[in-house]
């Protein structure tokens, strides 16, 4: 049996997650009150229950009282015997305002007195308790619908849950660091494609490109380097019981380098961790543009 804890900010995919996840055979609850989480866990540990798979929605819309009680109720659930893990989604502040804009939906928090970007900072420090005890979080800034439930169901509900689900995650840092990640490296110290005119409109995932790469000493040591480090730690998180890894890396504008080897070191680890996955949020944010 599993308890999957959906939280994020408004705006972020909530919806669209609990959506997917009852589409693939989850009994979904919306905004349960965070007080009744272990009753609803002692429930499901206690019977051989016909819902073996259980999801529920956390969030600003909760009892503001039972959100700061969230990690003396997670404590509590860590005594039930029953598998239970928290996902947190979240975007960019400037990427929810303009989802909120768009759609012309109301923010939960705002009220007469309290815009839109305030109330987006106020749900911010409502959540971060949960955010900072979830097991997966998932920037959505540049994921369209269709993109977050194929991350869904590949991250979560396709997960072996006897191992540990691998992300590699390729970014421009002149676009920011990834609010979801859990190690960074920075690869911009490495020859750079872009200052090569036939390769400035290619990207990383292009022969020409790889191939330029791979002549590069730097390069290739930067490859070894990080792959003796994750096969020296990775074992260690996942002893650790981590159940999600998601490996940043990132180079000036996240189209040439960091995409290269993201995608070198998901084949490297595809035989050895049964759930890995490869993401290059710049490319996403062009395709979504």
């Amino acid at each position: 049996m599993k308890l999957l804890i959906i939280s994020g900010r408004s705006g972020s995919g909530k919806s669209t997650a609990l959506n997917m996840l009852e589409d693939h055979g989850y009994y979904c609850i919306d905004n349960l009150p965070a007080s009744l989480l272990p009753a609803l866990a002692q429930r499901l540990s206690a019977q051989s229950t016909d819902l073996p798979l259980v999801a529920v929605s956390i969030d600003a819309r909760n009892i503001p009282s039972d959100l700061k009680q969230v990690p003396e109720i997670i404590e509590q659930l860590k005594q039930i015997p029953l598998r239970t893990e928290i996902i947190f989604l979240d975007a960019s502040s400037p990427t929810l305002i303009k989802r909120f804009s768009e759609s012309r939906r109301k923010h939960p928090l705002t009220t007469e007195r309290i815009g839109l970007r305030q109330a987006i900072n106020m749900e911010t420090e409502l959540l971060e308790q949960i955010a900072l005890l979830a097991s997966l979080s998932i920037d959505t800034s540049n994921m369209s619908l269709h993109q977050l439930r194929g991350s869904i169901k590949t991250r979560v509900v396709e997960r072996d849950e006897s191992g540990l689900a691998l992300m590699f995650e390729s970014f421009g840092y002149k676009y920011g660091v990834p609010i979801d990640a859990d190690v960074v490296f920075d690869v911009r110290c490495l020859p750079n494609p872009y200052w090569e005119p036939s390769l400035r409109p290619l990207t990383g995932l292009d022969a020409p490109v790889r191939d330029w790469l791979q002549t590069q000493a730097t390069a290739e040591a930067m490859y070894e380097d990080l792959k003796a480090y994750l096969l020296k730690w990775l074992p260690k998180f996942e002893e650790n019981n981590r159940a999600y890894m998601t490996v940043a890396i990132g180079c000036t504008g996240g189209q040439h380098r960091s995409v290269y080897l993201s995608e070198r070191l998901k084949k490297e680890f595809a035989d050895k961790i049964k759930n890995v996955q490869v993401m290059h949020r710049e490319l996403l944010r062009r395709e979504t543009a």
